[in-house]
């Protein structure tokens, strides 16, 4: 029978939760048994697919389409589980769902209330994990503080959940805060006190608390909490800030999580196998060779933002030895005169997703300087579409290519609209979404750094490569090295004369691992490491030969 384990969290928000969530799924997968992590999100949106960036930082795509919070990239990175649309809710969702009931009669004409129909939908979708995916544990994480107004109809749900199914089967752990007051000296409980206060005020009484910290907590803190709360001090756990959120998992298996968790639940005390994550932990805090990746972007003023391509950057890092600097560039601040002041000194340049003409032009500029200085350059998705209009203005001849996102009335749409988006008016989950096979040309970078003739990655986006012009970049010296398997969809383009200059229509971030970093990401990081040394070693042969020989196969899972 499956367990549950419900994550709520108090005094502040954005205190980790997804990350003790995630870390714990790691610690559980690291017993041999298999997880399953949902998140509840208290706002009235559908999806995050319609929200700013600047408010919601990156929306993370599922194989499946969904368009979802971005702690679901934590939970698949974590525990290298592939997350579906099952695992986001959120409250607009719930209410969708419980209205398009009562319009169609579900009810019986009775009165729909937030208790029980509201709630009862809210458990439901965590049955629905459960029961699809069949997992031992499912770990689900309710957004937001614990009295905060819109979150209350998740807390009376889980509430509800453990008399629905049985104490034995259901957790509730609560992460909490622990401030260090400097001019006091003193590491004060009150703030968690008063959260869990607020929390047995609803009727949830926390099994185990996770206590945020900057510093080693005293067994007699933990004696005081656990006095207040009511709490067994063994299950109060220090979670201290961390150089990287990967040690995370490594924190809390020294407190002793895992095992108080089984230990509540029932199950069994199984040993666990962090070898592989252990390494990956001594291979972050290993010195590295500085190298410094350009990501010029339109969001950059809020780093989670791009939360996935910065991971995937670490991931390839951890994995080749190289010691990461991003160099935040507004693309909004870019142009012709002043990329060389922005760009100078980079090893490597990633443009990335977006939508909307803000900005547009400083990307083509970035895109324009890496191609001509022989700087190692990716481009996903929006970033792919930019490389393909600066080719086209730049190389192929037409001096006013552009995206018909950007510019209807423009008389050369090199990027254009997919034929199926015609007619789409709503924007939310309307696009190109989820996993679709990509077939590699033999031969080219992308069948190195692959290694395989078709890969699947997962896609967000409305505009495309655009057919009619295909000669006429295939022609000037442009490379189509992916295609959807029919070939009509142009999925992966590169340059066979630049040592690494590689754009994909897809988002490989959204697959990357800690422990087995995304073959494109790998690329740009061996292409940039090349790089330093020969600016390091100036007799070594030009930039534009080719990349050495290094080994590009996956590491370890």
């Amino acid at each position: 029978m499956t367990k549950f384990i419900f994550v709520t969290g108090g005094v502040v928000s954005s205190i980790g939760k997804g990350i003790v969530a995630a870390s714990l799924g790691r610690l559980l997968k690291s017993r041999d048994y298999s997880v399953s992590i949902l998140k509840l999100d208290p706002y009235i949106n559908v999806d995050p697919g319609t929200m700013s960036p600047f408010q919601h930082g990156e929306v993370f795509v599922t194989e499946d389409g969904a368009e979802t919070d971005l702690d679901l990239g934590h939970y698949e990175r974590f525990t290298d589980t592939s997350m579906s649309r099952l695992n986001s809710v959120t409250t607009g969702s719930i209410y969708q769902a419980v209205i398009n009931k009562e319009r169609r009669g579900d009810y019986d004409g009775g009165t729909v209330q937030v208790i029980p129909h509201i709630t009862n939908e809210i458990k439901e979708r965590v049955q629905r994990v459960a029961q699809n995916t069949n997992p031992d544990v499912v770990i689900t994480e309710i957004g937001g503080t614990v009295g905060d107004i819109e979150s209350l109809p998740f807390i009376e749900a889980i509430r509800q959940f453990r008399k629905d199914v049985g104490r034995q089967d259901v957790l509730y752990m609560h992460v909490t805060l622990l401030p260090w007051i400097a001019s006091a000296g003193e590491m004060k409980t009150k703030p968690t006190q008063h959260s869990v206060k607020e929390l047995r005020s609803i009727g949830i009484q926390p099994d185990i608390l996770v206590c945020r910290c900057d510093r080693p907590v005293p067994a007699s803190i933990k004696e005081k909490i656990s006095n207040f709360c009511d709490v067994p001090a063994s299950c109060v756990v220090e979670c201290q800030d961390a150089s990287s959120i990967y040690e995370v998992p490594t924190i809390l298996e020294s407190e002793g999580l895992a095992h108080q968790v089984l230990q509540i639940l029932g199950m069994d005390l199984r040993s666990p196998n962090l070898h592989q994550w252990e390494e990956l932990v001594t291979r972050i805090h290993q010195p590295g060779t500085p190298v410094e990746i350009a990501i010029v972007g339109k969001y950059v003023q809020l780093g989670d933002a791009y939360l996935s391509v910065v991971e995937s950057l670490n991931h390839a890092a951890f994995s080749e030895g190289g010691d990461l600097k991003i160099r935040w560039i507004n693309s909004e601040e870019l142009e012709p005169l002043t990329v060389e002041h922005h760009l100078h000194g980079v090893q490597g340049v990633i443009v990335p997703g977006g939508f909307g003409p803000r900005g547009i032009d400083g990307k083509i500029a970035a895109v324009n300087y890496a191609r001509e200085h022989n700087i190692p350059f990716l481009g996903l998705c929006l970033g792919m579409q930019c490389s393909v209009i600066e080719w086209s203005r730049h190389v192929a001849g037409l001096q006013d290519g552009n995206s018909s996102e950007f510019d209807k009335e423009t008389p050369n749409p090199v990027i254009n609209l997919l034929p199926e988006q015609q007619d789409v008016v709503d924007l939310g989950g309307t696009m190109r979404l989820g996993l679709y096979p990509c077939r590699i040309t033999p031969g080219s970078l992308a069948d190195r750094l692959y290694g395989e003739e078709v890969v699947y990655e997962r896609h967000r986006h409305r505009y495309e490569f655009n057919n009619a012009y295909r000669n006429l970049f295939l022609e000037s010296g442009y490379s189509i090295s992916g295609t959807s398997p029919d070939a009509r969809l142009v999925e992966i383009i590169e340059l066979p004369d630049h040592p690494f200059f590689i754009a994909s229509q897809f988002h490989p971030e959204f697959q990357s691992r800690p422990n087995k970093p995304h073959p494109l990401f790998r690329g740009l990081m061996q292409a940039a490491l090349t790089l330093v040394e020969k600016q390091q070693s100036p007799e070594m042969t030009p930039a534009s030969t080719p990349l050495p020989e290094r080994s590009l196969e996956h590491s370890g899972a």
